[in-house]
């Protein structure tokens, strides 16, 4: 069974991040040139918070706030769920579903070590019952 460090080894350990005090447009402007749909919120003291886009969307779009005099610490989600990277991908997914998120950041210990989304773990999942086809497949085959 797979767990959330190989997710992370596939994937890559890149984590995108702004500061509380950067504005929301360019973190929305970051996000789009990176092809992220969130971002981690960082201090000095590590995890402040992330920003999505629902955020945006919810907070800035709907509110008519004004994205470049906004900081993203006015509009973040301040309570982050974090996850360790040994966690198995169905539970990280049921936790994501629970919580109704769409990114977890992955910490070993205090030490941020990536962020999965969503689609990270249904690909890995759809990955994980190829494989069990497949081993199905040559045991009756044989």
């Amino acid at each position: 069974m797979k767990n959330l460090s190989d997710v992370l080894k596939a994937k890559g350990t890149t984590v995108f991040s702004v500061r509380p005090t950067d504005n929301v447009h360019d973190a929305v402007k970051l996000m789009d040139e990176k092809g992220v749909g969130a971002l981690l919120v960082v201090t000095e003291d590590g995890l402040a918070g992330i920003l999505s886009e629902r955020d945006v969307a919810r907070k800035i779009t709907l509110t008519g706030r004004i994205a470049r005099q906004t900081p993203t610490s006015e509009i973040m989600t301040d309570h982050v769920t974090c996850v360790a990277p040994d966690l198995d991908i169905h539970e990280a997914m049921a936790i994501m579903t629970e919580q109704r998120v769409r990114h977890l950041p992955v910490l070993n210990g205090k030490q941020l070590v990536g962020v999965v989304s969503i689609g990270d773990l249904v690909k890995a999942i759809i990955e994980d019952q190829k494989f069990t086809i497949e081993q199905l497949q040559n045991y009756i085959t044989s």
